[in-house]
C-alpha cells in the first residue's frame, strides 16, 4: 500500500508540477516507471466479480427485522435512506420470516443502491430476480398515495 501510495506521489508530481521536472533533487524529467508486477484493475468492466452477501442462517426473525431497520436508513444516500426506512418502519413489523427474507436479500444483496432506487420508482425495469411482493410493496409505496410527507426518517421505537 505504501509502494503504491508513493508512486502515486511520484506520478502527481511528475504531471501536476511541470516546472519541477529535472530540477536538481527533485523529480525527474521523465515519468515513474510503473513496476513490471503491478496490475491495473478496470473498476468499470463487466467482469469485476461482485461479492456474496453473507447469509445469517442462524438469525433470530426480531434481531433481523432490528439488523434491517438500521440498515434501511443507513444506504449511503438520501433518497433511499429517506424511501427504505419509511418502508421498513410502515412494515417490517409485520413480515414473516420469508418475507423478511427476501426483504434482506433486497437491500444487501444488490450493490448498488441506485438499482433499488430506479427500480423502486419504475425508472428502470426490475429484475426477475427481485421482482418480488416485497418489491411490488415497496414500489406501492413509493408512489405515496396518501400523500405522506417524508422530509425525515421517522423516529426509532
Amino acid at each position: 500500500m505504501l509502494r503504491q501510495l508513493n508512486l502515486t506521489r511520484e506520478i502527481s508530481r511528475w504531471i501536476f508540477m511541470p516546472w519541477q521536472r529535472g530540477a536538481a533533487g527533485t523529480a525527474s524529467a521523465e515519468p515513474p516507471a510503473l513496476p513490471i508486477n503491478d496490475v491495473i484493475v478496470d473498476y468499470d468492466g463487466p467482469d469485476l466479480p461482485l461479492p456474496e452477501y453473507p447469509q445469517r442462517p442462524n438469525e433470530p426473525l426480531e434481531i433481523r427485522k432490528q439488523r434491517l431497520v438500521y440498515q434501511s436508513r443507513k444506504r449511503g444516500m438520501l433518497e433511499n435512506d429517506l424511501l427504505l426506512s419509511t418502508f421498513a418502519a410502515k412494515y417490517l413489523k409485520n413480515f414473516n420470516e420469508e418475507q423478511t427474507a427476501i426483504y434482506d436479500q433486497l437491500i444487501n444483496g444488490v450493490s448498488n443502491d441506485w438499482d433499488i432506487y430506479y427500480w423502486a420508482t419504475d425508472v428502470k425495469t426490475t429484475p426477475a430476480e427481485y421482482n418480488t411482493e416485497i418489491m411490488q410493496l415497496l414500489k406501492e409505496h413509493v408512489k405515496n398515495t396518501e400523500r405522506v410527507q417524508r422530509f425525515r426518517q421517522p423516529d426509532l421505537t
